[in-house]
């Protein structure tokens, strides 16, 4: 009875399939390539090991997952692009590190990661899902003997689900294979339902999870008198350096690193000396060949000696008043801002650590000079050690001292003498064609490097003044407008605010190792493109354009008295309800 019984269930249960047993690769093969060529498409094979050949003989058809792997990478490059220029080009413009708002090459980073990422997120739950996984269960390990198939047995098995099945003809073609053991493939009776401890294990690693979620929104919303917990602590407090700034850690003491001695760019060494320098080195050679002869090997021939003893020469004369002026107002300061940038200099030199100054400042390759001579003069007023014979007391010195520029020898000594950036022949004119290209290049260029500070209209009021001010900086000095007389051409020539961008001047960083050559002097032809729309005249206008400029004025005129009236009745009115 027990035994009918069993017979009766064994028959109800389902049957998925057939499966024969092999002895060898070859056998298996030749039944793989019968039943491949009687018409069957839904069949596998299992080996204890991978076998060349085996999905040629079963006829299985190349996989679709590297389609679904290489949409997913597409998937990931567009929407990082995408993301990236919407956020940083269109929804919120903003240069980060002199970049364009649109930089390809700096979107590359995300773009990568994003793709390598969704690439293999879809080859891997592209796998699962064309392999019908996960499977809690498989039909074949209903039968003990395909324990074997990870030792020395192979299977191949049959899917009832396929067209031409039909138990009796597999088996018939099974068994004319050669294989010594033919079964029916049926479902596994074990228990269906999932023990009650998986979902109570599932349960609290949801909760735990849910932690420290918990905790980082607690520190969002909380303030807390002790610092945050430091994982590593070489990154947290490592040294933050300003550009300017002097550090211990380096044998010259300067933060900043400056040029490979005796490098040049690719190409740069093709244009002449006057286009690489800003200036008229015959003309200089006439004036004072020692320093012509300098320039010549400081520039055509890497000697370091010579570029030091330039910056050398520069930095032991303080500028005139008028030229004072002019190179503070090209740094962002107005008339009485020179005294402002003194203090500035004079209170951080205060606030450095002791150990951070050098005992002895040397002159630096590519410092400009009045930054140099700034620099240099607290640190030759602080040794107490050696002191000079004419040196007051702190009292009357103090009192003596105005301005730091007052207090330099050299100042008093030199009053009279022109300085050197006064001396200097400049060029006058800029060396390359001026057209259309050259000045789109400088205004890429210009929106790129100098409109962080200067703002895209040359007025002084870029994203970094702004930020500024609205931190409340006292020693902040804001940057120069290029609109000022003592910048234009008449007054400062091409080839010095060429110099002052490739070597820069006070607290203004050199550009030389940053922007091109041509493209520095495309820079200075689009500043003064932007100085003569400040003053353009509509004789300058073309004829085609001057009723569209003259219509657009007498809007923009009409808009200002509106607003004018507008504002001129708000205030009536509040002088009413105040009375």
């Amino acid at each position: 009875m027990d035994q009918k019984t069993m017979s009766e269930t064994k028959t109800e249960r389902i049957v998925h399939g057939i499966m024969a047993e092999f002895t060898s690769v070859d056998s298996l093969l030749d039944a793989c390539r019968r039943v491949r060529d009687a018409g069957y498409t839904k069949t596998d094979a299992y080996t204890p090991f991978p076998v060349h050949g085996i999905d040629r003989a079963l006829g299985i058809k190349p996989t679709v997952l590297p389609w679904i792997a290489l949409a997913g990478g597409l998937s990931g490059t567009l929407i990082a692009l995408s993301m990236q220029i919407w956020m940083n080009g269109i929804d919120y413009k903003y240069i980060i590190s002199g970049k364009p708002f649109i930089s390809l090459p700096a979107f590359m980073p995300v773009a990568f990661e994003l793709t390598i990422l969704l690439a293999s997120f879809g080859a891997f739950f592209g796998m699962w899902a064309l392999n019908g996984l996960p499977k809690f269960s498989n039909p074949m390990f209903t039968d003990p003997r395909f324990d074997r198939a990870t030792d020395d047995r192979f299977f191949l098995y049959i899917d009832a689900k396929d067209e031409r099945y039909d138990a009796d003809g597999v088996r018939n073609l099974l068994t004319e294979t050669g294989s010594g053991y033919i079964n029916e493939v049926v479902e596994d009776d074990s228990p269906k339902e999932v023990p009650k401890p998986v979902f109570l294990v599932w349960g609290l690693m949801v909760a735990f999870s849910i932690v420290p979620l918990l905790c980082i929104l607690t520190m969002r919303v909380t303030n807390s008198s002790r610092p945050r917990f430091h994982v590593f602590f070489d990154m947290d407090f490592s040294p933050a350096k300003d550009a300017q700034q002097v550090t211990s850690l380096f044998y010259d003491n300067r933060a900043m690193r400056p040029d490979v001695p005796g490098t040049v760019a690719r190409g740069q060494l093709s244009e002449s000396l006057d286009m690489m320098t800003g200036i008229n080195v015959e003309e200089l050679a006439q004036q004072n060949a020692p320093r012509a002869e300098r320039l010549v090997r400081a520039y055509l021939q890497g000697d370091e000696q010579a570029k030091a003893e330039e910056v050398a020469e520069v930095s032991e004369q303080d500028p005139p008043a008028d030229e004072a002026d002019a190179d503070a107002a090209e740094e962002g300061s107005s008339d009485e801002q020179p005294a402002q940038q003194d203090s500035a200099d004079d209170a951080s030199a205060e606030d450095k650590p002791a150990e951070d100054k050098p005992a002895e400042e040397k002159p630096a390759d590519d410092q400009p000079a009045a930054e140099k001579s700034a620099e240099d003069e607290p640190g030759k007023e602080e040794p107490a050690e050696n002191p000079p014979a004419e040196e007051k007391p702190a009292e009357d010195k103090a009192a003596e001292e105005p301005t730091p520029s007052e207090s330099s020898p050299q100042a008093t000594g030199n009053a009279s003498q022109p300085s050197v950036m006064e001396t200097t022949p400049w060029l006058k004119q800029n060396p390359l064609t001026i057209d259309a290209d050259l000045l789109a290049a400088g205004k890429k260029q210009f929106g790129i490097y100098c409109s962080v500070c200067h703002g895209m209209d040359g007025r002084g009021n870029g994203l970094v003044n702004r930020r500024a001010q609205a931190k409340g900086f006292d020693t902040w000095v804001p940057p120069a407008s290029l609109h000022q007389e003592t910048l234009y051409a008449d007054q400062y020539p091409d080839g010095k605010l060429f110099s002052t961008i490739s070597n820069g001047i006070r607290k203004m960083p050199g550009y030389a190792s940053q922007i091109q050559l041509r493209d520095r002097w495309a820079i200075v032809s689009y500043v003064r493109a932007l100085q003569m729309s400040q003053n353009a005249s509509m004789e300058m206008v073309p004829e085609s354009r001057r009723e569209e400029i003259e219509r657009e004025v007498t809007q923009v005129k009409a808009e200002l008295e509106r607003q004018a009236e507008e504002a001129a009745k708000a205030a009536a009115e509040r002088e009413k309800k105040s009375s």
